[in-house]
């Protein structure tokens, strides 16, 4: 049957039960929320570069690094220096006095005495003996001194030191003492070693 205006109005102006089931379902956009002061959490640390070394370990400095330029490297120590090697021929006998011959040379080329150390494998050099005559700690004082030519035995060579100019006088020893005497009295020359004895041993030794 139709429907009278009346009707049709009461219907519209009341919703009916779809409608508000309809309602219930629709939910209504949420409200943005209020900022609650607090403190704000922490950033995230990014993750590291490929190039970074990562944080300062105990005993690592955190100072940055630098790279080694050939300006800023240390230049390198340079090689030791070896002594050279002279050698005069001599026998056993006569090794001491071609030895002193030596040094009187070099004293007349204008060397001190002080850079002079003259060393012997067999007997000790007769200044040696004589100056031992006074005691070792008189003996062993000129040493320190450093102000004159200083002569000892071979064997002691340990408490000797360095100076520009060491003699050998091979005048008696075993080979094997006189084959330790060679590079230890290269040690002690810091410019020129010069050896005195027999030819033939001496090239055997060396």
């Amino acid at each position: 049957m139709s429907l009278t205006p009346k009707e049709s109005q009461i219907y519209e102006s009341v919703p009916g039960p779809r409608n508000a089931a309809g309602a219930a379902r629709t939910p209504q956009a949420p409200h943005a929320a209020a900022p609650v002061p607090g403190p704000r959490p922490s950033p995230r640390p990014a993750p590291p570069r490929a190039d970074s070394k990562g944080p300062s370990t105990p005993g690592r400095p955190g100072a940055p690094r630098q790279e080694n330029s050939p300006a800023q490297r240390p230049p390198a120590s340079p090689a030791p220096a070896t002594a050279q090697i002279q050698l005069v021929a001599a026998t056993d006998a006569t090794a001491v006095e071609v030895a002193d011959e030596a040094v009187d040379k070099l004293l007349d080329e204008g060397r001190a005495p002080g850079e002079i150390l003259m060393l012997t494998t067999g007997e000790q050099h007769p200044w040696a003996q004589h100056e031992l005559s006074f005691g070792e700690d008189a003996y062993w004082r000129q040493l320190a001194d450093g102000e004159d030519i200083f002569c000892a035995h071979a064997s002691a060579i340990a408490r000797t030191t360095q100076r520009t100019i060491v003699l050998l006088a091979v005048n008696g020893g075993t080979d094997p003492e006189a084959a330790a005497a060679l590079p230890a009295a290269l040690e002690k020359a810091t410019e020129q070693l010069i050896v005195c004895g027999d030819p033939d041993r001496l090239r055997a030794l060396l």
